[in-house]
């Protein structure tokens, strides 16, 4: 089961290059989801808005090693997560995910068919990928959601923000099921394979609705952020930190002025489960 490529199956009862078309019609999908939701939202235009504004008073940067740190920290190591197990529960279930895709384009496009031999890593990866975003996306969404861990919610409690998430745990898991009873030679992979496309359609046509798209968007931001700081821009915004010197001489930070810098943090020695 694990070293078997279940899609080069399909080929048997459906009509030649069908998986093929199917993939490249998803991916035509993502793309006018992402361009229809920048137009929306104005992403792009706000900015590049920005940075024409910001960057004529800002100092020179080396951006291309700002755009290495933001690879390596805000991209691969998802920096932007304090907490450690939304962190850990994220990797899983964007490396799984990647993994999923590639190695999916990969016995669709390159072993479409069982004439084709499929090396056994490549479905065997497509099976670990599968894993980790089951695994990661379980574990976000029935213990570390904030308005299920923290506020006490349901975690049947459906909204449209969790339009992606469960699309995407939908889609896995019933291609999962559908590649299991594929292996199995079991009748019933047809009608799960039926709902796997229908996850996985929705999954991808639904860009627009969905937070699909911030998987690109973040990036961005990320990088537009740490050019804003490096360049003394910053957004016109002022820094965050009690430790710098400005920001204790505000009026506001009067009272804590003198202040050690770790008090009132005991609120972090608690998790907030007080519902």
């Amino acid at each position: 089961m694990f070293s078997s490529n279940a899609f080069a199956a399909v080929s048997e009862s459906l009509p030649a290059g069908f998986m093929q078309w199917y993939v490249g019609l998803m991916v035509l999908a993502v793309i006018v989801g992402t361009v229809l939701d920048m137009i929306h939202k104005g992403s792009a235009k706000y900015f590049f808005a920005n940075a024409r504004k910001t960057r004529a008073r800002g100092k020179p940067v080396n951006k291309a090693a700002i755009a290495a740190r933001t690879l390596a920290v805000d991209v691969l190591a998802s920096g932007e997560f304090c907490n450690p197990r939304r962190r850990v529960a994220h990797l899983l279930a964007m490396y799984g995910f990647i993994l999923y895709l590639v190695t999916t384009a990969l016995m669709v496009y390159c072993y479409p068919t069982a004439a084709t031999t499929t090396p056994s890593i490549v479905p065997q990866l497509w099976w670990l990928g599968a894993l980790m975003v089951m695994v990661g996306g379980y574990w976000f969404w029935f213990f570390i959601r904030v308005d299920v861990a923290a506020e006490g919610q349901s975690p049947l409690r459906l909204m449209r923000a969790d339009l992606f998430v469960l699309s995407l745990l939908a889609s896995v898991t019933l291609g999962v099921l559908w590649a299991g009873l594929q292996a199995s030679g079991s009748s019933a992979s047809r009608v799960f394979f039926g709902l796997y496309l229908l996850a996985t359609t929705v999954l991808f046509v639904g860009v627009y609705w969905s937070k699909f798209a911030h998987m690109f968007f973040k990036p961005a931001a990320a990088f537009d952020k740490r050019i804003a700081e490096a360049d003394g821009t910053n957004m016109n915004l002022p820094l965050q930190t009690r430790d710098d010197p400005a920001q204790r001489e505000r009026h506001s930070m009067e009272l804590l002025r003198d202040a050690p810098m770790d008090m009132g943090l005991g609120i972090k020695r608690d998790a907030p489960r007080h519902y």
